[in-house]
């Protein structure tokens, strides 16, 4: 479990040369500057895209270069964010230490809808085509990518506190920083207009360079000195009620399975700091995704240990998480509760609606699909799951946006069947998801991309972090059982967020 923190930032003490304050902003104003050729390159595209927004409207240009090791993305864009943009940081640590961080918009593809998947897509393909690019070589990810997330529902994020997080919403960044292993790649974009002059694009490109500082991440306080409250939007017995509901439904033939999820919030005595919590989230969940997305003054921000597609080529990944189980501390009975699981009928059914369902929507777009018989063990921080990985080899090209639309929502996060799981949903809960357990990731200019299922999350702005988490509910489901459960997965995260 993660070790109780406060929300009172402060400087994270360093001998980095990199990090020391001086008069320039730490001497790292040349760090990110271009080099001569990538400046000439850049020249070059932005001509091309000013002619060509002159033929055919606003074109895209960009240019990527590899930086030099050592460069830490997401403490770039956590230290060079500027108030109300468009940011976002997204990490798997143990893998690669592969990390999508972003800063800026010159483009947002918003939608909303049933057909939101689709239309995005289709807007990103178009942007893509037109757009004047260099080529990188660098690694998946690199390049001109568009980045962000969709709600769970269609409509959904109504609600004021959702306001900067439409339904769907990926936007093309002025600035993405790419790490796979020790390669650390920049890409720079400009939108020119038809009246643009490309001389004067590139100077506002390499004064946003020139902005960029790699700051340490600000540390939580471990004991402040000023006290949390903390209080669920509904009371626990509401919880309680909508699981016994949900119960009965199943019981009468209704339905199979349903995932019913809380909000808790957490009110501070200070302003949160996002780049505080998400160092805390990245060093406790390595093998986790680990994500913060900046909208306005609010972030969104979580760990989650689930994968709801990547796209490579014609290959594509997914992984069937459902039915889980605390961890302990003494090896042992850690083992021992991870044996329960994997022997646990009720929870190996809950698996095995999510495994089926997720087969049954690749295999009209695949050559093949295969899973293993049987279900593994993924253990994170605080909790341990039953995981089937999935693959699929597709007999054509399907855009990494458009995957992501078909899969979503898989029952591990909705419910079984879904035309009758998902309008039940919202009615049981009372709250409105926003993006909890939406897609969050980004796509290339190949289409290809990556996206992660935003589970164990919040909403953080100002003082507030509404936090949620939930539950998949079968026939058999204990309410109180399943109450109890959602407070090990918001152990994730209340403990960052309060002392």
């Amino acid at each position: 479990m993660l070790p109780p923190s406060g929300s009172h930032a402060r400087t994270h003490p360093t001998d980095s040369p990199a990090a020391r304050p001086t008069a320039d902003g730490g001497g790292q104003a040349g760090r990110f500057a271009l080099g001569e050729h990538q400046r000439t390159a850049l020249d070059a595209q932005l001509r091309r895209a000013v002619r060509r927004a002159r033929r055919h409207g606003d074109c895209v240009a960009a240019v990527s270069w590899r930086l030099a090791d050592g460069v830490d993305p997401s403490a770039v864009v956590l230290g060079s964010r500027r108030a109300g943009e468009p940011w976002m940081c997204f990490e798997q640590p143990d893998r690669e230490r592969t990390v999508v961080a972003t800063l800026g918009a010159v483009v947002a593809l918003e939608d909303r809808g049933h057909l939101r998947f689709e239309r995005t897509a289709a807007r990103w393909r178009d942007l893509v085509a037109r757009a004047c690019v260099e080529p990188s070589g660098g690694p998946t990810g690199g390049g001109l990518i568009a980045c962000g997330g969709f709600a769970f529902a269609h409509d959904g994020g109504n609600t004021p506190h959702w306001s900067g997080f439409a339904p769907a919403s990926l936007v093309v960044p002025e600035v993405a920083l790419v790490r796979r292993g020790e390669e650390v790649w920049c890409t720079v974009a400009a939108l020119a207009h038809p009246d643009d002059v490309a001389g004067q694009l590139q100077e506002r490109v390499e004064r946003r360079l020139a902005s960029l500082r790699e700051l340490p991440l600000a540390l939580l306080d471990p004991h402040p000195t000023e006290r949390h409250t903390i209080a669920g939007a509904m009371a626990p017995e509401h919880y309680e009620a909508a699981v016994g509901r949900a119960v009965e439904l199943m019981a009468a033939g209704r339905l199979e399975k349903i995932v019913l999820a809380r909000e808790v919030d957490v009110h501070g005595p200070a302003r949160y700091d996002a780049a505080a919590v998400f160092g805390v989230l990245r060093e406790a969940f390595g093998g986790c995704f680990v994500y913060a997305v900046g909208r306005g003054e609010a972030t969104f921000i979580g760990a989650t240990p689930e994968l709801l597609m990547r796209r490579e080529g014609l290959r594509v990944s997914t992984v069937a998480l459902a039915g889980s189980i605390g961890r302990s501390a003494d090896p042992a009975v850690d083992d021992h509760l991870g044996e329960r699981l994997l022997r646990s009928d009720k929870e190996r059914e809950e698996h095995a609606i999510v495994a089926r369902r997720i087969e049954r929507a690749l295999r009209p777009h695949a050559v093949w699909v295969t899973m293993p018989e049987e279900p593994e063990l993924v253990r994170v921080a605080n909790i341990q799951h039953l995981a089937t990985p999935i693959r699929a080899q597709l007999a054509a090209p399907v855009a990494a946006v458009e995957l992501a639309g078909l899969l979503h929502p898989t029952p591990a996060v909705g419910g079984e069947p879904s035309a009758v799981a998902l309008p039940l949903i919202r009615a049981l809960e009372g709250i409105d998801r926003g993006w909890y357990a939406g897609p969050v990731g980004w796509t290339d200019a190949n289409e290809d991309g990556e996206f992660c299922v935003a589970l164990r999350c919040a909403l953080i702005e100002g003082s507030l972090a509404r936090c949620y988490a939930g539950n998949g509910i079968v026939a058999d489901s204990d309410p109180a059982a399943e109450l109890a459960e959602t407070e090990v997965k918001l152990g994730a995260l209340l403990p960052v967020l309060a002392a």
